[in-house]
């Protein structure tokens, strides 16, 4: 934990129900006024469904920032990049997004079948119901691995046979960060790396390709991290934004609303770069 940092009231990395979280938009925005936030950015993987009912909840009660994590992949795997203040209706984004939502079906589909060749039957109508209107990835099947115990939590579900390298794990096609980087940009959208600790040597290119900042305030990382995070997004001229990660704790109970300690200066550093994007457009 980021004990330097005093900061509890932003939280720039929350997930819903519309990705692979376990509350609802407006039940995010209640538990993000009873954990004292003043500032919150709802960042469902790959989708924007859960934003009209987070900005009608958070309106008048807490400042929400509209955002989105995009799935990409780089040069030594998966890449995650978070875009803010995005236009919803830009067409090559949800385009964009439609395509890597069809993706994340077939790749569930082909990682129940690495299961079956395992000897473990997870059905398909279990995981479509776990995944609920979200958008299905893994942390849907691991959910059905824990409640049919074939393992004791959605953590080990990852460790023994979803993570990369692991016998079930499945890739799927996704956009490379630079896409990704480009359509944030061309929807008025901020692009930040998500959670960019061991992915440091990837920022130099990224930052030439329009890359606006790094998200150096996470859940777990130690004030050295931190420290050196800052220091890197100084050196490229790139803000810092910061979040907890939160699905919900029934599913990564480590993970708390405000505990990633953003200070307030990353929230007004995002806006000054939202109106230096869209000044450029």
């Amino acid at each position: 934990m980021n004990s330097a940092h005093s900061s509890t009231i932003v939280d720039l990395h929350i997930h819903t129900t519309a990705s692979d979280g376990v509350h609802t938009a407006q039940e995010v925005v209640d538990l993000a006024l009873r954990a004292g936030l003043r500032v919150m950015a709802i960042t469902d993987h790959d989708t924007l469904a859960a934003l009209p009912a987070a900005l009608d909840a958070a309106s008048g009660r807490i400042q929400m920032i509209p955002g989105v994590e995009i799935s990409c992949e780089g040069p030594r795997g998966e890449v995650h990049l978070l875009a803010y203040y995005i236009d919803r209706e830009n067409v090559p984004l949800r385009e964009a997004l439609a395509r890597s939502q069809h993706a994340r079906i077939g790749r569930a589909r082909a990682v129940l079948e690495r299961l079956r060749g395992l000897g473990i039957d997870i059905s398909w109508e279990r995981v479509l119901q776990l995944a609920g209107d979200g958008a299905i990835g893994r942390p849907h099947i691991a959910a059905a691995l824990t409640e049919a115990q074939h393992v004791g939590s959605v953590r080990e579900a990852f460790d023994r046979y979803l993570a990369q390298d692991r016998p079930a794990f499945v890739a799927r096609a996704k956009l490379s960060p630079e896409e990704a980087i480009r359509l944030a940009r061309q929807a008025g959208g901020v692009p930040v790396l998500a959670h960019p600790w061991g992915q440091e040597e990837m920022v130099p290119a990224l930052a030439r390709a329009g890359l606006a900042g790094l998200e150096a305030y996470y859940t777990g990382y130690s004030d050295q991290v931190v420290s050196g995070l800052v220091a890197l997004a100084k050196r490229h001229r790139l803000i810092t934004t910061g979040g907890s990660d939160f699905h919900g704790q029934a599913v990564i109970p480590e993970r708390r609303m405000g505990d990633a300690r953003v200070p307030m200066h990353c929230v007004r550093a995002l806006e000054r770069e939202r109106e230096r994007i869209r000044a450029e457009a």
